[in-house]
C-alpha cells in the first residue's frame, strides 16, 4: 500500500492530534509518517538541487511533511507562537518521561547535570558557540529578562535603547528595570520597507548619546517578519562602547547563522518555536567576558561570578523536555538549515507574491530575501487585524493571529514546513475574498 500525497491530505489528522504510534501497524506507520531517517534518505536524492531549487521540490516536502500530524479542523498558520513536534520528536518526549518516571529522584540526583552538558554540547556546536557561554531556559523571555534585569552596566540615568516593534514581555522588562533603578528606555521607529541596512542602522545611532549602555535588537522581528541588520547594528555600537541584546526568538533555527555572526554581546531565543522542539525550551547566550556583568535571577553561589551555570539554578523543572532537543536537532539537521530557510521563504513569497498586487490588501514586510524569511504580516484597507484573523478563522477554518499595534496593522501568517501549497491557495483565495467583501 503506498499513500498518496492527495490521500496525505486528505487523511491528515488519521493519527489525531495527540496520538503515539503504538496503536498502528508498522506497515501503516512507515506509510503515514517520515522518521529522521526517511528524510536523510530523501534528502540524498535531491542533493544536487542548490536550496533555492530544493525549496520548490514538492516530492521532498511532502516527505518532511508526514512527520508532522496536524488537526483537521483548521489550517494553522499561526506557527510563530510555538510549532508542533515530529511525530519522532514527540515520541522520544514520551520515552523520555517514561524513563523519568520510573526514576524520579535517582535521574535528578545522579543524571540530570551530564545529561544537561551533553545537550548543551549539541545545542553550543549547532549556535557555533562554546557550552560555556550558553544555558537551556524555558523560553526567549526568560532567557532575555535574565540579561536585562540583571545588567550591572545600566545604572540610574544610563539609556537603553529599544523599538516600538520589539516584542512586549522585553519592552516591559526594559520599563521595570526603569522603575525599579531609574535607568531610562528610548523606544525608535523603525520603517517596514527600508531602502537600506544603513537606513536602520541609522534609526539607532541617531538615537545614540554618551549615557546609552545597551540596545536591544529584534533579529526577526515578530510581528513582521523583517530581518534586520544585526552585525552591522552592533558594529556601529561597539564603536561607540555599547552592547547589544539580541531577541532571536525567531531567527534560530529559521535563518542561516551562527552566533558569532551577529557580534551581539547577549543572544535569547525560543526552541519551541522553528526548532520544533517540545514547549517549553529556550537558549540564552552570554558572551563569555560578559557573564560576570550579569546578575542571575535566583540565589547561588556555588559557581563563580564568570560561570553561566549560576543563571541555571531555577529548581525542580521537567527535565524531559531539555533531553528531547537532542531529537528535534538531528530532524533539523537531515533536512539542513539553508534548505530549511529556503523552503520557508518560498512558502511566505508564494502567498506574499499572489496578494502583493490584490486591491486593498497591503503587505507589512519586505520581500527581498535578505530582509525576510517564513514569518509574514498582511492587512486590508479597512478591516482592523481582529476582523481580518476572525472572518478568517469562523468562515474559512484558517488560523491566524491579529496585531494591532502603532507600528504594525494587519495578521501575522507564518506556515511551518508541514504546510501544504493547496493549504496556502485557500488563504490565498480567502483574503481576495476578504479585500473585495
Amino acid at each position: 500500500m503506498t499513500l498518496s500525497r492527495r490521500d496525505f491530505l486528505a487523511q491528515g489528522s488519521a493519527l489525531g492530534a495527540l496520538t503515539t504510534l503504538s496503536s498502528f501497524t508498522q506497515a501503516a506507520e512507515q506509510e503515514r509518517v517520515s522518521t529522521v531517517d526517511s528524510i536523510e534518505r530523501a534528502t540524498q536524492k535531491i542533493a544536487h538541487l542548490s536550496p533555492e531549487e530544493a525549496a520548490k521540490d514538492e516530492d521532498f516536502w511532502f516527505t518532511v511533511q508526514k512527520a508532522f500530524v496536524q488537526s483537521p479542523n483548521f489550517i494553522n498558520l499561526e506557527n510563530g507562537y510555538c510549532s508542533p513536534q515530529p511525530v519522532e520528536t514527540m515520541n522520544a518526549l514520551f520515552k523520555n518521561i517514561n524513563m523519568m518516571n520510573e526514576l524520579p529522584s535517582f535521574y535528578m540526583r545522579r543524571r540530570q547535570f551530564d545529561d544537561r552538558e551533553e545537550v548543551k554540547k549539541q545545542l553550543a556546536k549547532m549556535a557555533g558557540v562554546s557550552t560555556e557561554e550558553i544555558m537551556i531556559t524555558r523560553n526567549t523571555t526568560e532567557a532575555l529578562e535574565t540579561v536585562i534585569l540583571g545588567l550591572q552596566t545600566l545604572q540610574e540615568g544610563d539609556e537603553a535603547i529599544m523599538t516600538n516593534q520589539d516584542y512586549g514581555s522585553m519592552l516591559e522588562a526594559f520599563y521595570l528595570r526603569a522603575r525599579r533603578y531609574g535607568s531610562k528606555n528610548k523606544v525608535i521607529s523603525i520603517p517596514l520597507h527600508p531602502k537600506s541596512n544603513q537606513e536602520i542602522v541609522d534609526c539607532y545611532e541617531k538615537a545614540m548619546t554618551p549615557k546609552t549602555k545597551v540596545i536591544l535588537v529584534t533579529h526577526l522581528v515578530n510581528i513582521t517578519g523583517q530581518i534586520l541588520p544585526i552585525r552591522e547594528i552592533a558594529e556601529m555600537a561597539h564603536a561607540k562602547g555599547v552592547e547589544i541584546i539580541s531577541d532571536s526568538a525567531h531567527a534560530f533555527a529559521h535563518i542561516d547563522f551562527k552566533i558569532p555572526d551577529l557580534q551581539c554581546d547577549y543572544f535569547g531565543t525560543s526552541l519551541h518555536k522553528w526548532l520544533c522542539t517540545p514547549l517549553g525550551a529556550g537558549l540564552l547566550y552570554i558572551k563569555k567576558e560578559n557573564i560576570k556583568k550579569v546578575w542571575g535571577l535566583y540565589g547561588e553561589t556555588g559557581f563563580a561570578d564568570d560561570d553561566i551555570r549560576k543563571f541555571e539554578r531555577i529548581g525542580t523543572h521537567p527535565c524531559w523536555t531539555n533531553l528531547t532537543i537532542s531529537n528535534a536537532i538531528r530532524f533539523h539537521h537531515a533536512i539542513g538549515i539553508k534548505r530549511k530557510e529556503a523552503r520557508l521563504r518560498y512558502l511566505k513569497n508564494y502567498w506574499a507574491e499572489k496578494l502583493k498586487n490584490v486591491p486593498k490588501i497591503i503587505l507589512n514586510m519586505p520581500l527581498e530575501a535578505s530582509r525576510s524569511c517564513g514569518l509574514g504580516n498582511v492587512g486590508i484597507e479597512g478591516k482592523t487585524p481582529t476582523q481580518i484573523a476572525d472572518n478568517l478563522y469562523e468562515k474559512y477554518k484558517i488560523f491566524t493571529v491579529a496585531i494591532d499595534m502603532e507600528a504594525v496593522k494587519g495578521i501575522r501568517v507564518t506556515p511551518h514546513l508541514y504546510t501544504t501549497l493547496e493549504e496556502l491557495d485557500a488563504f490565498v483565495k480567502a483574503m481576495e475574498e476578504i479585500a473585495r467583501s
